[in-house]
């Protein structure tokens, strides 16, 4: 196990530089007009846009996540927001969510069927540079949440954490080619309803996306992630990483309303804690798919 760990942990490492150098040597080295809306084009990566002053908005989200090791592993979520930009470069957010999970004879975990209430959280995020006047945008962000259940497990409890994200991207062929990259750091703490302990993890990670313009309003694109799993709220124990990467679709329905559709395969992982197979399937799924959708008005 400690050989096959070291092994990911190098190819891991070479998919996460590769992924720093390819959006390093895309950087613009100049100013450059942004153009290409961001806000909403990926599906698991974040871009800097924030939408411009006064914009109200209503979006949904509906997120899968599919296929333990073993058994039958399947959890949902769907959320409704409220958006709004009060001033310049600063996008607040409120989400309520509901979650669903149906697991059997997966090992680890207790069978789970139900769907239910399964939070709230606030996003709030300020944009730094604007692709208008700057080489790249950069945004930052927080995203406190309480949930009413564990997100790998389903067990019910209650759950407090913030999202943070540092977001920059830049538009590689103006108007037609943009590419995004994140930083991320997600510290959670539950307490279980079925022990009464209380426990803590955290997730870091790196995202980068590629989108291209193919027809007027309709973007073609990929994802990659690199997320590492920890015991404890500061990083504390590595338990686990996962190399993610698909493909996205965005569309433009109308002037006010717009679609993006991605996929996301684990390629390569490794729990620290299982010594079966080559994936992380402990903390991670092998498979996750995300349709989200707005409405400006």
């Amino acid at each position: 196990m400690a050989g096959a760990s070291k092994r990911f942990a190098r190819a891991a490492r070479r998919a996460a530089e590769s992924c720093l150098l390819l959006a390093l040597a895309t950087l613009p080295t100049g100013a450059r007009c942004g153009t290409i809306e961001t806000e909403h084009l990926f599906g698991f990566t974040i871009g800097s846009d924030v939408g411009d002053v006064g914009e109200r908005e209503l979006e949904g989200s509906v997120t899968g996540r599919f296929a333990k090791r073993n058994g039958l592993y399947g959890a949902t979520e769907s959320t409704m927001s409220a958006e709004f930009v009060p001033i310049a470069n600063l996008r607040t957010e409120i989400t309520g969510a509901v979650v669903s999970y149906d697991i059997a004879g997966v090992s680890g975990l207790a069978d789970q069927r139900y769907a239910a209430f399964g939070g709230l959280s606030a996003d709030i995020r300020y944009r730094l540079l604007d692709r208008a006047s700057a080489p790249f945008g950069l945004a930052v962000g927080a995203e406190p949440h309480w949930g009413r259940a564990d997100e790998v497990t389903g067990e019910p409890g209650r759950q407090y954490g913030v999202d943070f994200v540092a977001a920059a991207d830049w538009e590689i062929v103006p108007d037609r080619v943009v590419a995004a990259f994140n930083l991320l750091y997600q510290p959670e703490t539950m307490r279980s309803n079925m022990t009464g302990t209380w426990s803590q993890e955290s997730t870091a990670g790196i995202a980068f996306a590629v989108m291209a313009q193919v027809r007027s309003g309709i973007f073609v694109g990929g994802e990659a992630r690199y997320l590492r799993k920890y015991d404890g709220l500061g990083l504390d124990a590595l338990a686990g990483q996962g190399f993610f990467i698909g493909p996205t679709i965005y569309v433009k329905l109308s002037e006010k309303a717009w679609i993006t559709v991605a996929w996301s395969a684990q390629a390569a992982g490794q729990a620290t804690a299982s010594s079966a197979g080559a994936l992380d399937l402990v903390n991670f799924e092998r498979r996750q798919a995300r349709v989200l959708f707005g409405v400006n008005f």
